[in-house]
């Protein structure tokens, strides 16, 4: 495979000239877009980062420095150059490799990352353990533009520039772009402040002033204050050396010489350091580089023409709700939708068009979102705010402090919940409902389909508190759509199967699985009852009470974590209740959750029909039935 498939460890990258660095650069574009169009993945972003990850492994020696990734999904030419070319065709395949940094796959992740905003603060203690224990390696955060909008990686720098500990931030910055001639002033001035002799020379010139008698120190600081002024006129990133940064950059990153004399030059630069690089998403495939939104997290696609393949499938959940959304915003005025950095992803694509002033895009800042629906509702507005589940774990104080604890009118409608699939275990979102089912003063809602979607969205806004509405990543069930929405009774459960043995209780789209697997029951001679819990709080304990009583056999079926979640739920209730005389199985996922595919996923934790019979099997229904 060309020069490729010579590279078993980044350091054999300084063997390579610049041409041999552009031919290799070629090869690895080529490998991402064969193996992603395969297997979808994050494609745009890793042909962005491809000088700069070259670079970045010719002037560190990782693993022995530390390179932590922002967010993750650029790592895929990080993988490639570091040892894992030939298992790269099973990149986000279940049991293969992460689509994000993974310390189980390589020495050279260093920290796993999926969420953004967290690379600097894990750059700052690596660095301070390095310097607490006395060693003398270089450590490197990467980060986005896009995630320099989180206000971690703020706190972060404002600790790192405190610190003034040895410490380089590689800001990769694929929106913005610079005019030659700041660019010019830029590279001028950062050459400048990157000579080893400016310092002496900042420092003899201050001295010389301040001997100056009876006017020298005011001199000197009209020279300072002149200095920070030309800075803040032609230097951009000024607020950076605010922070106690030094600052270089924009520098062009796709220039492989450029990139490899200023890392260098960070390098040897003593304290905090930011270089910020200007890249382009999709750099290379022009299919990429024109539509880099698309291609940021693409499915297949076919390579030659950049087509994505699509299959004919029912609306996905995330549609229906955009869609409901918008029908309800057209009706009610005092609607308003919030996201953070996701207006594709949570389906709010088309309100934000249809209702600009009433859309707010607040950045990956999930924190500021929910106080600031808050906000929105006190002020007299029905907002609600679209985040997906695994990213709600950020903001889990302002849904209680700053939400429930006041009742505020919020809703706030949980995407991406249960298991994701191929993005692995930061992005399943199996703990929102052990994390929101104790706030109190919260509804919280989840639909067995898409109809039932828009129903319960329908019905939280109609709600002068606080509603968590929970929905997966997957396609509906192609389900008709009402078109006259209804309001559900709070806390109703909707039993959709009677029985004697056994009570199948599910909770979202499960429930399917549940109606099934209580056909195959009837099958074996044994009665099942199904109920379509809805209501994860309050719970129907009026319809539990019933079924605890005749069947005095449970089976809860929920794409969450065991811990805490739907089913622990059912077990509290019981004891409240002292119902004692019910045995209950629980099906869900006992921690972390790998990636693959969700049907992949659901097979192997017995969210199945197998898996309700197995579990049927331990209570000894089979059995049971036999001896009737």
């Amino acid at each position: 495979m060309g020069l490729l498939g010579t590279i078993h460890e980044p350091k054999v990258l300084r063997s390579l000239d610049l041409t041999e660095l552009k031919t290799l650069a070629q090869e690895i574009r080529q490998e991402m877009i064969d193996v992603v169009s395969k297997n979808g993945g994050h494609l745009a972003p890793n042909l962005g980062v491809v000088e700069l990850t070259l670079a970045l492994h010719r002037i560190f020696d990782s693993p022995y420095d530390k390179i932590v990734w922002d967010v993750g999904h650029q790592t895929y030419v990080h993988k490639l150059l570091t040892g894992r070319l030939d298992r790269f065709k099973t990149i986000r395949k279940y049991q293969g490799l992460s689509g994000f940094p993974k310390r189980a796959e390589s020495t050279h992740d260093c920290f796993e990352t999926g969420h953004s905003s967290t690379s600097i603060s894990a750059a700052v203690g690596f660095a301070k353990a390095r310097d607490v224990l006395r060693e003398s390696h270089h450590v490197v955060a990467v980060i986005g533009d896009g995630a320099m909008t989180g206000g971690m990686a703020y706190e972060a720098l404002n600790h790192a520039g405190h610190s003034e500990t040895n410490l380089i931030v590689v800001l990769n910055d694929n929106e913005m772009s610079i005019s030659p001639n700041v660019g010019a002033m830029s590279t001028y001035l950062n050459r400048l402040r990157t000579d080893p002799l400016y310092d002496k020379r900042k420092e003899d010139l201050e001295y010389l002033l301040k001997r100056i008698p009876g006017i020298g120190t005011k001199v000197a600081k009209l020279a300072a204050k002149a200095k920070d002024s030309l800075k803040y006129l032609l230097v951009p990133g000024l607020i950076f050396e605010e922070l106690g940064f030094t600052y270089l950059g924009p520098i062009n990153g796709h220039d492989q010489a450029l990139l490899e004399e200023v890392l260098d030059q960070a390098k040897n630069k003593k304290g905090p350091v930011l270089v910020h690089v200007l890249t382009h998403k999709g750099k290379g495939y022009k299919p990429a580089e024109e539509n880099p939104d698309i291609f940021h997290g693409v499915g297949p696609f076919e390579p030659e023409t950049g087509k994505v393949t699509k299959k004919i499938a029912p609306p996905t959940y995330t549609a229906v709700f955009g869609d409901t959304l918008c029908t309800l915003a057209c009706q009610d005025s005092k609607i308003v939708a919030i996201t953070a950095a996701m207006p594709s992803g949570t389906g709010l694509n088309s309100f934000a068009k249809q209702f600009p002033e009433r859309f707010f895009d607040v950045g990956i800042a999930e924190q500021h979102a929910v106080t600031f629906a808050a906000g929105l509702a006190f002020g007299g507005l029905k907002p609600v705010v679209a985040i997906y589940s695994t990213f709600y774990q950020r903001a889990y104080d302002q849904v209680l402090h700053d939400v429930c604890l006041q009742q505020a009118n919020v809703v706030l409608a949980i995407d991406r919940a249960g298991v994701v699939g191929d993005d692995g275990p930061t992005h399943h979102g199996v703990f929102d409902i052990s994390m929101f089912r104790i706030i109190p003063n919260l509804i919280f809602m989840a639909p067995k389909d898409e109809n039932e979607l828009r129903h319960m969205l329908y019905t939280a806004l109609q709600q002068s508190g606080p509603v968590a509405l929970r929905y997966p990543r997957s396609v509906g069930q192609g389900v008709t759509l009402d078109e006259t929405l209804k309001l559900l009774t709070i806390g109703k459960a909707e039993v959709l199967r009677d029985g004697r043995d056994v009570t199948l209780i599910g909770v979202g789209p499960l429930v399917q699985i549940c109606l099934l697997a209580a056909q195959e029951l009837r099958h074996q001679g044994v009665e099942a009852a199904v109920i379509n819990l809805r209501y994860i709080n309050p719970l129907d304990r009026e319809v539990l009470a019933h079924y605890a009583h005749l069947t005095k056999k449970f089976i809860t079926v929920e794409d969450h974590s065991l811990k805490g979640g739907m089913g622990s739920s059912i077990l509290e209730f019981l004891e409240e209740e002292g119902i004692d005389e019910v045995t209950v199985e629980r099906l869900g996922y006992p921690g972390f959750v790998d990636q693959g595919s969700i049907p992949q996923l659901f097979m192997a934790h017995g969210l199945s029909v197998k898996g309700i019979m197995q579990a049927a099997e331990r209570l000894q229904l089979f059995r049971r039935a036999a001896q009737s």
